[in-house]
């Protein structure tokens, strides 16, 4: 039986259950369970601090873990990424007051607050730059003001609370990270891991993807298939009306409006899209 880690809490939880759940697995009934076995599919699933995953599976005890990109390196475990699963995105910088430090080089000799230390290690060795880290649990954007660091290290999304405690950000993202699917690095993946990666693989392409289907005239329908290619090709039918056909296809969710209006520019009618629960490629 296949034995996978999932996040126990948080946000990445509720991404990798989701996720999970719309491959077909079967997922905890309570979010105090520890385990939830899915004996149709052979798998058995242990809810675990997101943190933590990646040394579990780098022990060999756990074939498979869903964490964060962030979460593993900082662990330092011996793992390797099987597949990024698009959920659970956050960027990491560099951030001090204005004036300060402004580059990766800057930071040499100093003290960065971070609650990522692996992270900020990693980043820095390959820099070339030597600094004190100060590890703390949260909360690193007043690690300055109260006079234990230089700088820090940490997630930023709008930036609003850096601005708030008087900080920039400076240099290059440390990391960008989302949620991956691991395993232990140098480690063969058992067969039935084959059908779990379909299946995700399978998700992912559902939630990009709409079904795009429309009608045009028989004279202008290459015009159309240049807008709505497809995945292999799309589906061409015949309409009662004479001169018309029906076209099915494939088409980016990121692209999907100006696509539609596009179509229907050139004379395509009753164009609508409708969602992809599941597919396979």
């Amino acid at each position: 039986m296949l034995r996978i880690a999932v996040p126990n809490k948080g946000a990445l939880s509720q991404g990798a259950t989701d996720m999970l759940t719309e491959a077909g697995y079967r997922q905890r009934r309570s979010s105090r369970d520890l385990q939830s076995v899915d004996a149709d599919n052979g798998v058995e699933f242990f809810y675990l601090r997101p943190g933590d995953i990646a040394t579990y599976v780098a022990s060999g005890d756990l074939d498979l873990g869903i964490t964060g990109r962030d979460l593993a390196v900082n662990s330092g475990a011996e793992v390797e990424e099987v597949l990024s699963l698009g959920f659970g995105r956050s960027t990491f910088h560099y951030a001090a007051r204005p004036g300060t430090v402004d580059s990766v080089a800057g930071l040499d000799g100093k003290r960065i607050a971070t609650s990522y230390p692996g992270v900020v290690e990693r980043d820095l060795a390959a820099h070339g730059v030597t600094t004190a880290i100060v590890e703390l649990a949260g909360a690193v954007e007043n690690a300055i003001a109260l006079g234990v660091a230089d700088a820090i290290a940490d997630v930023v999304e709008t930036g609003t609370t850096l601005k708030q405690a008087g900080l920039a950000v400076f240099g290059d993202p440390i990391m960008r990270s989302e949620a991956v699917l691991l395993r232990k690095t140098g480690n063969g993946a058992p067969s039935s891991v084959d059908q779990l990666l379909r299946r995700l693989r399978g998700v992912l392409v559902a939630r990009s993807y709409v079904m795009l289907a429309y009608d045009v005239r028989a004279e202008i329908l290459e015009t159309a298939v240049e807008l709505t290619p497809g995945i292999e090709s799309p589906t061409i039918s015949p309409l009662h009306r004479e001169g018309w056909v029906a076209v099915q296809s494939m088409t980016e969710r990121a692209d999907l409006h100006r696509v539609m209006d596009a179509l229907y520019e050139i004379g395509a009618r009753g164009i609508l899209a409708s969602n992809i629960d599941a597919c396979r490629l």
